[in-house]
């Protein structure tokens, strides 16, 4: 009776897709970073801008993905307990 979800994993093409296309576009931001003509220090702290950037990214899809891992624990527990107190449930035992 326990609907248990089917846990998703990415495909290599998926994941080698999601590695490259980081890595262009990382590679072609510090290019263009690079040929800007400006001072130094204006590369730099668009370059520290764009790092800072990164890093909040990822710790954002982190977040999201653990709140939502933590949700989908809660709800198996809640539905492991629902299915303990029906199964100990006799329906015909008197009052």
């Amino acid at each position: 009776m326990s609907d248990t979800p089917v846990k998703q994993q990415n495909t290599a093409a998926f994941y080698g897709q999601s590695v490259i296309s980081f890595a262009v576009a990382m590679a072609a931001t510090a290019i263009g970073i690079y040929q800007l003509d400006t001072d130094a220090w204006v590369r730099s702290f668009l370059a520290i801008a764009v790092l800072y950037l990164v890093t909040s990214a990822f710790t954002l899809a982190k977040v999201i993905r653990d709140r939502q891992e933590a949700g989908t624990i809660v709800s198996r527990v809640d539905q492991a307990r629902l299915e303990k107190l029906l199964a100990q449930h006799d329906p015909f035992e008197k009052l």
